[in-house]
């Protein structure tokens, strides 16, 4: 009897242990075929491995090869690291994002980072500024300004005003510097505006006829205003005295005011006969 149940608890162990065997193997058969399934679903593209700003040559340990869903990959996307190794960046790559041709420039081309941050149909135009004019500093690559103009106004009276020529233009450069690195107040002498080729015939005018400021505003705020400017005459025109004004009030209370003459007081006499003896006499009150 020990026997016999010994014999049915080995062969139970027998059996389980091929069962598990059994459904190890096909575990590991599905996942391999799925994993090459998967890995015929995917291609390799090269990505950066790192952030690379802008304007700098790509090194190899920047970048890598990385499986990428076939129908997901940009069209110009690198598929070969050596092909990326060496070439301008022409704007950052954040770390993981595809290396596009596009987004590329060959170091055997000649050309200035400036001129990759304009604008297609766009110019770029340097001004000339100080502390002052160019809001004490606190200027910065990509920051969006106005320009303000202080000239002599034409005809037979000239006056000086000052008039909002241009609004909402991006700066593309602080001095030599054309990326943001910290937002430090910088003083530099110049600062290069992206314009159209329309907005810099009115600079170049407005340069020479007279003294631009920049105003700064809020990024996020593109809405155009349309001033008609100000000249001194009207500047100064609200700082005059009108008639009714609080000085007018002031000097006429300050005057002495006059005074009629009183009337004569009429005094009543009371006239009072007194008698002492055989004397008489009368006394006036």
């Amino acid at each position: 009897m020990n026997r016999t149940r010994t014999i049915i608890v080995v062969v139970v162990a027998v059996l389980l242990a091929l069962f598990a065997s059994i459904g190890t193997y096909r575990f590991l058969s599905d996942k391999g075929r799925m994993a090459e399934e998967a890995r015929l679903q995917t291609v390799g593209v090269v990505v950066a491995d790192v952030d690379i700003p802008f304007g700098s040559t790509i090194r190899p340990d920047q970048v890598v090869l990385s499986a990428w869903p076939k129908d997901r990959y940009p069209k110009d996307v690198l598929s070969d690291v050596k092909a990326s190794v060496g070439r301008v960046a022409r704007r950052e790559f954040a770390r993981g994002e595809p290396i596009v041709e596009s987004k590329l420039l060959t170091t055997s081309k000649n050309v200035g980072m400036l001129s990759l941050r304009i604008p297609q149909g766009m110019r770029a135009f340097t001004v000339r500024v100080n502390e002052a004019v160019g809001v004490g500093g606190f200027l910065m690559p990509d920051a969006r300004v106005d320009v303000l103009l202080t000239t002599e106004s034409s005809g037979q009276r000239a006056t000086r005003m000052s008039k909002i020529i241009l609004e909402d233009i991006r700066v593309l450069a602080v001095g030599q510097t054309i990326d943001q690195k910290d937002s430090k107040p910088v003083s530099v002498g110049t600062v290069t505006l992206s314009v159209t080729p329309e907005d810099a015939e009115k600079l170049a005018l407005a340069s020479n006829d007279g003294k631009i400021h920049l105003v700064l505003r809020n990024f996020a705020d593109s809405e155009k205003v349309k001033t008609s400017g100000i000249s001194k005459d009207r500047l100064l025109s609200g700082q005059r005295s009108v008639p009714g004004s609080s000085g007018a009030v002031k000097r006429q209370r300050s005057r002495v005011r006059k005074v009629a003459p009183a009337s004569p007081v009429v005094v009543k006499k009371y006239t009072v006969e007194v008698i002492k003896g055989n004397t008489r006499s009368e006394e006036t009150f």
